[in-house]
């Protein structure tokens, strides 16, 4: 198993239940205008379905311009504990459910999802935040293996998700992972070449669409140093890209990250970036197994909430890429990777100053 790399981002815990939606789910939730539906597809553990989303209200467009799910895993366990009564653990779990939180895009009619969910957030005059997750040769063969057949298929799968984002405004979280796994050996060498490829034409395509922005995923701190990682990063296409990001699903704190950034920034012509602060309020974990300080770690707790006014010209926003509340994988008691698990949401929440 690799996990060694105890700095590592772990895209195994990414795969959400996003990825697991069929083809008819996600375009029935396109027409609906609900992409991501629950986000789970299913029961949320506490008859979340049954009890029907609650209302969620936007956050306020001049700090925090991105789209809230009001139909989204948080939220319908907020449901679900209002209609068992249990009011307490309901407002907890509303501390999530009123964020936006990143929609991670499926393989299967990724159209659909895309023109979904940025329709539906354009018409609550909001912006899309999609993470695209496709690459081939996914996660070296982990926990979240996968991704496109080959870079044909995952060009075609790009332009599907292109089309879907038209002219609205969307952010994309570009392949979280993909490029570090060049960096610290994880992908074979004979993939290289390719995936450079693929993460350069992917940056082009998408910033063809007149409103979307990218960027292109850097790891976190405690992987690779700025100095390993600013060649690569040129050579995937950064210069053309909006900025990248950091953090995603790992727990840096937000101080960690944004020196790493600047760092790294000052190498690739000042590029701006985005942290993810999802799950980093109490920073890493220390305890347990090297190896899976990752995987729902203990303790944890919900960082800055997600905002486009950071304080600082660097740092674009924080932003919850990974979805909080949602399994790292089958580790400490979890379900597998991407299902709502309501007891580690609740511990999140209870976790935060």
């Amino acid at each position: 198993m690799y996990g060694s790399y105890t700095g590592r981002s772990q895209a195994r815990g990414r795969a959400t239940a996003g990825l697991r939606t069929t083809g008819t789910a996600a375009a029935v939730c396109a027409a609906l205008l609900l992409a991501g539906c629950s986000g789970g597809g299913g029961d949320d553990g506490d008859g979340g379905d049954s009890a029907g989303p609650p209302v969620v209200e936007q956050q306020p467009k001049g700090q925090d311009p991105y789209w809230v799910n009001p139909d989204g895993n948080a939220a319908r366990q907020v449901a679900a504990y209002t209609k068992g009564g249990d009011e307490k653990n309901a407002a907890l779990i509303r501390k999530i459910a009123e964020q936006p939180v990143g929609d991670w895009i499926s393989p299967d009619n990724a159209e659909a999802q895309v023109k979904g969910v940025t329709e539906t957030a354009a018409k609550a005059d909001r912006e899309a935040l999609l993470v695209l997750y496709n690459i081939p040769h996914r996660d070296c063969g982990q926990f979240s293996k996968g991704g496109a057949a080959d870079g044909n298929a995952y060009r075609a799968w790009l332009e599907s998700v292109a089309k879907g984002i038209g002219d609205r405004p969307a952010t994309v979280i570009l392949e979280p992972d993909a490029l570090l796994h060049l960096v610290d050996g994880c992908t074979p060498q004979e993939f290289h070449e390719e995936r450079y490829d693929l993460l350069k034409g992917a940056i082009e395509r998408l910033k063809k669409q007149p409103a979307t922005k990218v960027y292109l995923d850097a790891g976190n701190a405690a992987w690779q140093t700025p100095e390993a990682l600013y060649q690569p990063l040129q050579r995937a296409g950064i210069a053309e890209a909006d900025g990248f990001s950091l953090n995603v699903s790992n727990f840096q704190t937000t101080a960690v990250s944004t020196e790493f950034g600047k760092k790294l920034s000052a190498k690739i012509g000042d590029k701006p970036f985005v942290i993810d602060t999802s799950r980093n309020g109490n920073g890493p974990y220390r305890g347990g197994d090297p190896a899976e300080t990752w995987c729902n770690p203990p303790g944890r707790a919900l960082g800055e909430v997600p905002t486009t006014q950071t304080g600082d010209e660097l740092v674009d926003a924080y932003l919850w890429i990974k979805r909080p509340g949602e399994s790292d994988g089958e580790c400490k008691g979890g379900p597998k990777a991407g299902d709502w698990w309501p007891e580690y949401a609740l511990d999140l929440v209870r976790a935060t100053k």
